[in-house]
């Protein structure tokens, strides 16, 4: 049976008005049909509007791409060094021949690693991306699978892709939700590799383009990371900002053309950079909540988090937030100090903001007989108060 309470020692600071039904609204409104905002730093999630509807990732998917190869990288198998050859597949799919984002690469030319990242990072270069994808993988189809093997790996569990450059593609999807933490984890694990996103222009074949990231010429502190477009989606864009020392990760789908993406997303990010701000609302230690305990010697378990939970709240607004603790139960006596039993989920507005797991901050041996019994005739006859 799932249990829902209320955290009592978030009412104790004041800071949330703590309900059992989040309130149903949103603090910012936004044109886009996906969106979904993340802070970096806690992980708090900030806004979300159809979040896990599953789209075409569009160019977008080169992200995926990218970080197979910066996981290369990172892990010795591969370096900035490293030279690929230009296949006449590449140059034809990708290249000047096909009409879409390129570098123009020559045809059976061999270029750097660095290069190929740099045109795939700024120019959204598509055979950049083939030509990487059949050098590491020996095809693009071989490639695709890695991607999809890694994004499970490093927790997507819905996108899947079909090749490296997001063209379209039956079966290739992902969401909103998933592109931002795909990013999330590009800058949080690739520090040294992630800062080709915010590199303005680059040059090859005696060709210069700027970054196709719109951002990157706003006064925001954007410095990534990529654009989008599909007929079946449309427009989208994953971006990050970094402003004061928040660092802010947004990713948008469903716009109209690339002037609306633009600005939706400049709205999007400079909203959550200026209207939130990071409190810890529970020390390390602090008792969050209690469960029931069902046979014990106490008919209830304090419940602690390992460590402090900070989350970023509304600098206004904070009316809106509600939050409660979850748990199957009532949980069996014995229980341990520091057994897993339930998890603190915080809303903002109608937005499922953070999940935080909990953990017996005590332990509780098995009742008397009588306690025992005591508790069995409750649930015979009425069951367990949820």
């Amino acid at each position: 049976m799932k249990f829902f309470r209320p955290s009592t020692g978030l009412m104790t600071l004041g800071l949330l008005l703590l309900s059992l039904v989040p309130v149903s609204a949103q603090l910012f409104e936004t044109k886009a049909a996906q969106a979904f905002m993340i802070d970096a730093e806690t992980g708090t999630v900030l806004f979300s509007k159809d979040a896990d509807r599953l789209i075409p990732p569009a160019s977008l998917a080169k992200l995926m791409t990218m970080e197979v190869v910066f996981d290369a990288i990172k892990s010795g198998r591969m370096t900035l060094d490293d030279t690929f050859v230009v296949s006449e597949n590449a140059w034809r799919k990708g290249g000047a021949p096909s009409g879409t984002s390129t570098m123009f690469a020559k045809l059976k030319s061999t270029i750097r690693l660095e290069d190929l990242i740099q045109g795939v990072t700024v120019q959204a270069a598509n055979d950049g991306c083939i030509v990487i994808a059949e050098g590491m993988a020996g095809s693009e189809a071989n490639f695709a699978a890695q991607m999809t093997e890694r994004a499970r790996q490093i927790g997507l569990q819905k996108s899947t892709f079909v090749n490296s450059t997001g063209l379209p593609a039956d079966g290739q999807q992902t969401s909103v939700r998933e592109l931002a933490l795909l990013a999330l984890h590009i800058w949080r694990n690739y520090p040294d590799l992630y800062r080709y996103y915010g590199q303005k222009d680059f040059s090859w074949n005696k060709i210069s383009q700027r970054n196709r990231n719109p951002l990157l010429a706003m006064d925001i502190g954007a410095d990534g990371l990529a654009v989008g477009a599909s007929e079946q989606s449309g427009f989208g864009i994953v971006g990050s900002v970094s402003h004061n020392g928040t660092r802010m990760i947004a990713a948008m789908s469903g716009l109209a053309n690339d002037r609306e993406r633009a600005e939706e997303a400049r709205k999007l990010l400079d909203w959550g950079v200026r209207s939130f701000e990071k409190t810890e609302i529970f020390a390390k230690d602090e008792v969050v909540g209690e469960a029931q305990v069902f046979g014990g010697s106490k008919s209830g378990v304090a419940l602690k988090a390992n460590g402090p939970v900070e989350i970023f709240l509304p600098i206004a607004n904070r009316d809106k937030l509600t939050a409660r603790i979850v748990y199957d139960g009532p949980v069996a006596a014995p229980v341990e100090e520091g057994q897993p039993v339930g998890t603190l989920r915080v809303w903002i507005g109608d937005t499922l903001s953070q999940e935080t797991p909990l953990f017996a901050a005590e332990s509780i041996g098995v009742g008397s007989l009588p306690q025992r019994a005591l508790d069995a005739a409750k649930e015979l006859a009425v069951g367990w108060l949820r």
